[in-house]
């Protein structure tokens, strides 16, 4: 009787501890590992029997949790594509994941393996952290190609528009900042446009980006406007030397086409006429009536048949 007591409190106490999810609850910043980490209210219960689940962004369904496989010393594991590592022994209750910034924003759960536990009763509430990051600043300019870039030095004839425009990929949309080097004017704005530049506005222009939550991300870009002559050749502003690039880069594309082409249609021709007509060596040996090869004639002529 009093074995069964005791197992009744033991249940009682245990079905009264609730599964819970520890990590980070503020925004950490990119290059940052994170621990996640199973515990129950209740210290004197372990978490031997707990494994993770989290919930994959491209899901259609917000039920169709996966499983967090493996938590051996030292090695990586992976389901779906996604990859985790954990840095404690198996069974510890704790996933560590050195590389979060795939996961920003995924969440994460706690879920217990004991049979008698049901749900919702057998899982932690969810838990999702955020990764701040700012990639770096890349300065597009109307007309010329987002693949090359813009170079420092941006050529521009007297008297053409100018129009650059600065972005940055992050976790939040940033602010962004023109400024002049020697004047004190800021342009709140990613997009400078300069209108039928004069020599007042020839100088080293910088952009600058801000993240909203965290001011320790920021970029910044600088431009370098150099003023050519207004009878200056085309070839010589930075869009004339684009054009010279992306016609020698297709004049080369089309010559290499045009080049493998003969070349394979030559090899075919070669091997064609390497082959000559077909060897047929019963057709030179002369058929003779008497002989073991003659055909069947009513002629008694001993000439060759052919």
């Amino acid at each position: 009787m009093k074995v069964l007591l005791i197992a009744l409190v033991v249940l009682i106490h245990g079905t009264n501890a609730t599964l819970i999810i520890k990590g980070p609850t503020e925004s950490i910043l990119e290059g940052e590992s994170v621990t996640l980490e199973c515990l129950y209210t209740d210290s004197d219960l372990n978490v031997s029997q707990v494994h993770f689940e989290y919930l994959p962004p491209y899901q259609y369904s917000k039920t169709l949790w996966r499983k967090v496989w493996g938590s051996n010393l030292g090695r990586w594991y992976c389901y779906g594509g996604d990859d985790f590592y954990s840095e404690e022994e198996e069974n510890s209750g704790r996933l560590h994941i050195p590389y979060p910034t795939r996961f920003s924003g995924v969440p994460f759960r706690c879920v217990s393996d004991n049979e008698n536990a049901t749900a919702p009763d057998n899982a932690s509430e969810p838990l999702t952290f955020k990764v701040q990051y700012m990639r770096e600043l890349s300065v597009s300019m109307e007309g010329y190609t987002s693949y090359l870039g813009v170079p420092q030095d941006l050529k521009v004839r007297l008297g053409d528009d100018v129009e650059l425009k600065c972005s940055a990929s992050s976790s939040e949309e940033p602010s962004y900042y023109w400024q002049k080097e020697g004047n004190d004017w800021i342009l709140p704005s990613s997009t400078l446009t300069l209108k039928k530049v004069s020599t007042m506005d020839e100088g080293k222009y910088t952009c600058m980006a801000e993240h909203p939550s965290v001011k320790s991300l920021t970029k910044k870009r600088t431009i370098s406007i150099t003023l050519l002559p207004e009878d200056a050749a085309w070839y010589e502003t930075t869009n004339g030397r684009l054009w010279l690039m992306t016609s020698a880069a297709a004049a080369s594309l089309l010559v290499f086409i045009l080049s493998v082409s003969v070349f394979l249609c030559r090899r075919a021709k070669r091997i064609r006429t390497s082959k000559g007509p077909i060897d047929d060596h019963s057709q030179k040996k002369p058929i003779y009536k008497s002989s073991a090869e003659s055909l069947p004639s009513t002629c008694a002529d001993k000439q060759p048949l052919v």
